[in-house]
């Protein structure tokens, strides 16, 4: 029933790429859903994407569901220009009340563009995050614990924004991970406040942290790992007391391989241009980059080489 409904909206689709009609057929799509979801079992079968890069809209809807959350206030650090997000949908559909945090010129104006501002609390931040000014952005801004979705995607220090946050600070969270440092590695990349992945190695693939060090991190904070999403770059969360409303089996997270295979091919040249590598020379051409290994207390730096070495 669910691959039905999918394969009609994928068609329908086809015919208009107006942003009205995609917000009309995700309005109509989540409220069959509503029906749905008691009897859904597997987590990647609620993914759908409006105005998600890549699913996000139907994973996030099918959370709050769950948690019987109808107007969520939201964070969400690392937007572009809000026109492919993880809270766009929501701010279009329920008016809520939300902060959107990214560092780029014109920020506000570009995100007006993009939505009808007037439809709900839209704060907007036009700040570099980093791990020195996290919590004063959401102290001046009026954000407590009481948030409902939080969620993260900055290409660079993630990690180390979140480890600043304070336990159980949203009741979900989605949050991104390289899925390149694989399933065996806990790593991050070095806590620089201006860190950019394409100046951190022309590849732009040495970013973020591997899903091992997030999960770990997420679990420190309360948190329970749902699943991730289809290209395996975002991850989601809920907090442990509400695991139970969930309906879908919950992922074991001793193998983490499934997490970590992406096709993504998104690597460049030392020119800046697209090089279209395999999952392999992916890895190969960053292990020398630089990196924090998170698998004692020591938060060591070394190298990607280094640590795989140790493992063979």
């Amino acid at each position: 029933m669910i691959s039905k409904i999918k394969n009609l909206i994928h068609i329908i689709r086809k015919m208009s790429n107006f942003d009205e009609v995609n917000f009309k057929i995700g309005c109509s799509h989540f409220n069959l859903m509503k029906n749905l979801y008691p009897k859904v079992k597997k987590f990647s079968e609620t993914s759908f994407k409006v105005y998600s890069q890549n699913g996000e809209d139907g994973f996030i809807d099918y959370l709050l569901f769950s948690l019987n959350i109808d107007k969520p206030k939201f964070i969400e650090i690392g937007i572009g220009t809000y026109k492919e997000c993880n809270t766009r949908f929501l701010f279009e559909r329920t008016g809520p009340e939300g902060l959107v945090i990214d560092y780029i010129e014109n920020l506000e104006k570009k995100i007006k563009k993009n939505v009808h501002f007037w439809k709900g609390d839209l704060t907007v931040v036009n700040k570099m995050v980093n791990s020195e000014n996290i919590i004063n952005i959401l102290e001046n801004n009026n954000f407590d614990r009481n948030v409902d979705l939080f969620s993260l995607d900055i290409d660079g220090i993630d990690y180390w924004v979140l480890d600043k946050l304070p336990e159980n600070f949203s009741k979900i969270c989605v949050i991104e991970y390289n899925s390149i440092f694989g399933d065996q590695l806990e790593i991050t990349v070095p806590n620089e406040s201006n860190f950019t992945r394409k100046k951190y190695h022309f590849s732009h693939l040495c970013y973020g942290m591997s899903i091992k060090a997030l999960i770990k991190k997420m679990n420190e904070k309360g948190f329970v790992f749902v699943g991730t999403n289809e290209f395996n770059n975002n991850a989601f969360f809920i907090q442990k007391k509400y695991q139970n409303n969930l309906g879908v089996d919950l992922p074991e997270t001793i193998d983490l391989r499934k997490y970590t295979i992406s096709n993504i091919r998104e690597s460049r040249d030392k020119n800046g241009i697209l090089n279209y590598l395999n999952k392999e020379e992916r890895l190969k051409v960053i292990e020398n980059c630089e990196v924090i290994d998170l698998s004692n207390q020591k938060n060591e730096k070394t190298t990607i080489r280094n640590l795989l070495n140790k493992q063979n």
